[in-house]
């Protein structure tokens, strides 16, 4: 049964979002997962979730529950569901709509995934734990099964009038600006149908909507689906009235253009951080220069770079071990997202190595893994959330705010500084040989000890700050003060 609940009626509210603004997400770490592809209320680990098919697996917000204590293992602090609305509930040739991006009626819930209280008990077992919750939006448009140019717009809920929407005409050039707000995304089989988001009785219901989404549902953080698809004009008011932090999904890597939406939004997800992060580390002959240029562009092109999404993998790319099998390679990605500047955004099935190349592939069921906590990068992700989360507790904004500084550069090593982290990256892969790197700028003093923290070996610095690094097997390492390390439980203290 689906039920009218998105209204902002008291009586509803269950609890209080314990997380809302941008400075608090600053410190989240968090796991995305597509809801049907997580876990299901059945406990199953072995139900059958064939990606090509494009199909409902069973995935359920009751799973999710069930399953915090995976997540919050590896040291996540929020986790981020796909989108929540109710969708077209027809089997098409482009598949179902398990994934949440074909709504149809915003005012009620896709039941696939469970009841409104359903959603209400996650959000409070979240809150129970300290955690916070980010849903998936679309403002941008609707799900229809069939072409554009045959839509019936009474299906739709509650733009039930072709008058709210963008007359047809399918996407055809995404340099013309205009052209990718006023045109069409989908396809003949499942058309999008562009909502005018320039109408005022759109940004009207919108607004409204998106309100009653976070109080009924004590949502803590939106993330919005195909951002620069909207005029940057309609996105304050939907932040305004959403309050609470807003990160957007800008698909583009150039920095000028996907940082001016940082202008409209609370964040961005970080893709001009993304690809020279997969071309560093993919393979091992990629560039280290790319990355550590792209690191100070973004610092100057953004409005705040501690505020962006910074990710490797997600659902609408292929995962990093499509590219390349080497953990070694995977570890230093997944250290920089982690340690770097903004929020990390680790997607469910990387702490598995999951392979996944374009979608639907990239789409796997994770509880075909066995939700293992023994895999080697489900344990590396917990250490690296550790001393995250550990800096976070001991230089709060002085770690937070601090935008991250590359130290050194060669063609095959990174090295940047966050606060009193050093965190050196590699792309020589698992057969890299070993050596000794010595690196200055550390911004430590004489003779202070750091740990090394992913292998828990100490460097004392030398009467210059300076300290040598052991490299070998192309591992990243992570130099933090032992000093300050008491009470971590990060190799023992």
């Amino acid at each position: 049964m689906h039920l009218r609940s998105f209204s902002i009626l008291p009586a509803l509210v269950v609890g209080t979002a314990l997380a809302a603004t941008p400075a608090q997400w600053r410190s989240q770490s968090v796991y995305f997962l597509l809801t049907d592809r997580f876990a299901r209320t059945d406990g199953s680990t072995t139900a059958a979730c064939d990606t090509d098919a494009r199909a409902y697996c069973g995935g359920t917000w009751q799973g999710i529950i069930d399953h915090l204590d995976y997540i919050q293992g590896m040291g996540f602090t929020a986790i981020w569901i796909t989108p929540v609305t109710e969708n077209l509930p027809q089997d098409t040739g482009d598949g179902t709509s398990y994934h949440g991006y074909w709504q149809q009626d915003v005012y009620s819930l896709n039941s696939n995934y469970g009841t409104p209280d359903d959603l209400r008990a996650l959000s409070s077992a979240l809150h129970d734990r300290g955690m916070y919750l980010m849903v998936d939006v679309v403002a941008n448009h609707m799900g229809y099964a069939g072409p554009g140019s045959s839509v019936d717009y009474t299906v739709f809920t509650p733009f039930n009038d072709q008058k709210y929407f963008h007359p047809y005409c399918s996407i055809s050039n995404y340099d013309d600006q205009s052209n990718v707000e006023d045109c069409w995304l989908g396809d003949s089989t499942v058309s999008l149908p562009d909502l005018d988001t320039t109408r005022s009785d759109v940004q009207d219901m919108w607004y409204s909507w998106v309100k009653g989404l976070v109080a009924n549902y004590s949502v803590d953080g939106l993330r919005i689906d195909t951002v620069k698809h909207v005029q940057k004009d309609f996105w304050p008011g939907y932040n305004d009235a959403a309050g609470v932090y807003c990160v957007g999904e800008v698909f583009d890597g150039d920095p000028s253009s996907t940082c001016d939406y940082q202008n409209y939004l609370d964040g961005v997800l970080n893709y001009p951080m993304y690809y020279p992060l997969l071309r560093a580390f993919s393979s091992t002959s990629g560039s280290i220069s790319d990355l550590y240029n792209m690191i100070n562009t973004v610092k100057s092109e953004c409005a705040d770079s501690t505020l962006l999404g910074t990710f490797v993998e997600n659902h609408d790319n292929p995962r990093f071990a499509s590219y390349t099998s080497d953990i070694s390679l995977a570890k230093n990605a997944l250290a920089f997202t982690i340690l770097s500047d903004g929020i990390p955004i680790i997607y469910a099935g990387q702490e598995q190595h999951y392979s996944g190349g374009n979608d639907p592939a990239n789409r796997e069921a994770v509880w075909l893994s066995g939700y293992s906590t023994t895999s080697e990068l489900y344990k590396f992700i917990a250490v690296s959330n550790q001393i995250r989360n550990h800096a976070i507790s001991v230089d709060g904004d002085d770690y937070l705010t601090y935008k991250t500084y590359p130290i050194y550069q060669d063609t095959t090593t990174l090295a940047v500084r966050k606060g009193s982290l050093i965190t050196v990256l590699s792309n020589l892969g698992s057969s890299g040989s070993s050596y000794t790197l010595s690196l200055g700028g550390t911004g430590y003093s004489s003779g202070q000890e750091l740990m090394e923290i992913y292998s828990c070996t100490t460097v004392t610095a030398d009467s210059s700050g300076n300290i040598a690094v052991p490299m070998g097997s192309g591992l990243p390492k992570a130099f933090y003060p032992t000093a300050n390390l008491g009470g971590s439980g990060i190799c023992g203290k």
